[in-house]
């Protein structure tokens, strides 16, 4: 049966702004790549991020490149070896789980034996602001049981973190720095974090300048995310982390993801799972990897003005299994 391959740009806005150390964004622009075989189609989304040097061209590029081996019917096992790891391979990795579950009839979850898959709670992500905003900010969402919080603003942190801790005193916090910190402030920096009973710490430290961390005392658990792309990337990080971030986006789907999140566990890491801000159809096949992890951070839909129909069902901070109507 002859395979066709679809490319497709999208842009859905996000409510107000998200502001991380890096910079701030208006709009989610994803790439959605459409696989359809036998009258059946499987969809996958990703987003192109530009800290890894992505772009939306430079993906749809990636992805033509291999439109010859995939039309003809290659599989997932020969993306590992035909495409590189990143957003563009992540699109047609989970376009493929989702054209198979759709042409086998066969649920995604049955094939990864998570029959008995549960609803999962995940963190609400506070962009960057001044303190006296985040305290606000939090204060609103404080009836949600874990808040992520963007950091890495240097001098006003110690502020932000006693700020988003005096707002959301019951909540569960996560610190995202993203690579915002530095020799001179970390140590404090943590230090602080423990006294106001943080959760986790998210890269702190550049990628490529974290060997500090092997050296510091770290009073509360810290979890690598720029640090960390694929399964080959663990054992540079023993020592020098406690848990391990994974997004699609950075694996180049689900199938390294697995890969990635069991030899994770096998090394002492407690598990994340992340994403980008994107839509549901991106946060989907991410549900099923994140059954049993730690901390799970697919809130991207909630960030969002408008997602896609039909999306993922979520009930505050608690989202569901994908329905097959949007994958798997």
């Amino acid at each position: 049966m002859a395979r066709t391959l679809q490319i497709e740009q999208e842009s859905f806005p996000i409510a107000g702004s998200f502001t991380i150390s890096r910079g701030s964004k208006t709009a989610a622009d994803v790439i959605c790549v459409t696989l359809r075989q036998g009258g059946k189609a499987g969809r996958g989304e990703c987003v192109p991020y530009g800290r890894y040097g992505e772009t939306l061209a430079g993906v749809r590029d990636t992805i033509e490149a291999a439109r010859v081996v995939i039309e003809l019917g290659g599989g997932r096992a020969d993306l590992l070896g035909l495409m590189p790891a990143g957003a563009a391979r992540n699109a047609v990795d989970c376009a493929l789980w989702d054209l198979e579950a759709k042409m086998s009839g066969v649920r995604a979850a049955d094939r990864l034996g998570a029959t008995h898959t549960s609803p999962l709670v995940t963190a609400y992500t506070l962009s960057l602001a001044a303190p006296e905003e985040m305290e606000r900010a939090a204060r609103a969402a404080s009836h949600r049981p874990v808040l992520k919080i963007k950091v890495g603003g240097a001098a006003d942190d110690e502020a932000r973190i006693r700020a988003v801790a005096s707002g959301a005193p019951n909540s569960r916090i996560i610190l995202d720095a993203n690579e915002g910190w530095n020799s001179d402030n970390i140590v404090r920096h943590m230090d602080i974090a423990a006294e106001c009973g943080i959760a986790l710490i998210e890269q702190p430290l550049p990628a490529g300048r974290d060997e500090l961390l092997a050296h510091i005392a770290r009073p509360i658990p810290v979890c690598a995310d720029e640090s960390l792309h694929l399964t080959a990337d663990l054992d540079h990080l023993v020592g020098r982390y406690d848990a391990v971030n994974i997004k699609l986006d950075k694996t180049g789907g689900l199938t390294e993801a697995l890969l990635l999140r069991d030899r994770a566990r096998e090394l002492g890491f407690q598990i994340m799972v992340g994403c980008m801000v994107g839509t549901s159809l991106a946060m989907a096949p991410a549900v099923l990897l994140a059954q049993g992890a730690q901390f799970v951070d697919l809130d991207g839909p909630l960030l969002l003005a408008r997602d896609r129909e039909p999306g993922l069902t979520y009930d505050g901070s608690t989202v569901f299994t994908p329905e097959p109507e949007l994958w798997g």
